[in-house]
């Protein structure tokens, strides 16, 4: 995955990101599936989409940290201005 790629991909929604990450899952078993029957000769394509794919949940979690931490933040201040 390239540098412009990563920024495209940070600027999506977790679940934009979680759809990418099943899309880029079945390639990987196709390519494994490729790999093993001896019709793709670069072994490491199964690698690349298995780091592919970490990066990709890596940045969803993050999101998904984000966003709890924002609502945590909008709660504690509605409470303090009721209070």
């Amino acid at each position: 995955m390239k540098r412009k790629e990563f920024k495209e991909l940070r600027s999506k929604t977790a679940k934009e990101l979680r759809k990418i990450v099943m899309d880029k899952k079945v390639e990987a078993e196709k390519a494994k599936m490729k790999i093993l029957s001896g019709k793709e000769k670069n072994l490491k394509v199964a690698r690349n989409f298995r780091s592919e794919i970490a990066k990709i949940l890596t940045l969803a979690r993050e999101k998904d940290i984000i966003e709890s931490l924002e609502k945590k933040v909008e709660i504690k201040e509605k409470g303090k201005e009721n209070a």
